[in-house]
């Protein structure tokens, strides 16, 4: 007689959770439902190397309060990971729990002390952007005399004039776009959520190139994304970083102080944020053109770069101190000149 397979609770607590109240009940993306299953296989990871106990063995009395907090802890000191990760590991087992504790009763208790956990404090990473020069020369270095730089003009192009995410841009599908007046595209965010982003008549002209170079209607309601690689392939984060850099690389060596060493797709993303705030855009308009569900996500794109903070403190001085005394005090005094223009470095 074969013997029947034993199921674990926690495997099957966690079937129920992927399969069933993630994309059915709660209906989330599949990039949600990926990131949430990489947490539960590094928590795996995490049981079978330091605990020695096996995916197939896995229950949920080995989950606990503390034996997440030294899976945390395990995330930083021994696989590198910064706060950012950790704390987004803790969200994707905190989502299991608020699932788990209407499922298994009997555990309520484990399941509230763990979501009980607060987040590890961290300091916000510094988002690189461009400046509006910076973004215009890079743009530029792009050529567009062949199917390659067209193609590379159009991604570049749309990720910044939508400000897409990069996962927005991968996924985009060529009938989200609207070619006639009023210009615009369809972008699906976080948790499926859409949004119509206006595009500028110049990007128009730049798509309607690329989709001509590899006939695609606006109206094709295909499978394939409108943006792929150079193999026809669906595009990925390394590869629009890959892409930004062929670039950013030439422009550097040309003009050294326009580009920072690091740049991602999001940097094209902090970029328009920061170029419509700098224009006196209303902060809540800029939220809804993100799409950010919170006006706080937005806030932390109102970041200055240093050359702006100069401007700003000499044009406050400006207004205030007479000229005369301003001339003569800073240019007699060349360290406080140094101090000013130091400030926010």
């Amino acid at each position: 007689m074969k013997q029947t397979a034993y199921i674990t609770d926690m495997a099957m607590l966690l079937k129920d959770f992927f399969e069933t109240y993630l994309p059915k009940e709660r209906g989330v993306s599949g990039h949600t439902i990926r990131s949430y299953s990489t947490t539960f296989q590094s928590l795996y990871s995490f049981f079978k190397d330091c605990k020695s106990v096996y995916a197939n063995k896995l229950s949920v009395n080995d989950l606990s309060i503390r034996s997440v907090n030294d899976y945390l802890n395990w995330l930083e000191t021994e696989k590198g990971n910064k706060v950012q990760t950790r704390n987004s590991r803790l969200a994707s087992i905190k989502a299991f729990c608020h699932y788990a504790q209407y499922k298994d009763f009997k555990n309520l208790a484990k399941w509230q002390e763990i979501l009980s956990i607060k987040s590890k404090k961290a300091d916000k990473p510094y988002m690189s952007f461009l400046t509006q020069e910076g973004m215009r020369a890079l743009l530029s270095e792009v050529p567009t005399d062949t199917v390659q730089g067209r193609r590379h003009l159009a991604i570049l192009a749309f990720m910044y004039d939508t400000s897409a995410r990069a996962n927005e841009l991968i996924s985009f599908f060529a009938h989200n776009l609207n070619l006639t007046r009023p210009y615009h595209v369809v972008l699906s965010g976080k948790g499926r959520k859409k949004r119509i982003v206006p595009i500028h008549e110049k990007l128009v002209l730049i798509l309607k190139a690329y989709m001509r170079d590899n006939n695609v209607e606006s109206d094709n309601i295909s499978r394939q994304p409108l943006f792929v690689n150079a193999n026809g392939r669906k595009l990925t984060s390394a590869g629009l970083t890959h892409i930004i850099m062929m670039y950013a690389n030439k422009v550097r060596e040309k003009y050294p102080s326009l580009i920072p060493n690091r740049l991602s797709p999001h940097s094209f993303r902090h970029s328009k944020a920061t170029h419509l705030l700098q224009a006196g855009m209303n902060i809540i308009y800029v939220r809804d053109f993100l799409g950010h569900s919170s006006v706080k996500t937005t806030e932390g794109y109102v970041r200055m770069d240093s050359e702006q903070k100069r401007k700003a403190l000499e044009a406050a001085a400006a207004d205030i101190v007479p000229q005369s005394q301003i001339t003569e005090t800073w240019n007699d005094d060349e360290e406080l000149l140094n101090w000013l223009k130091g400030l926010g470095k």
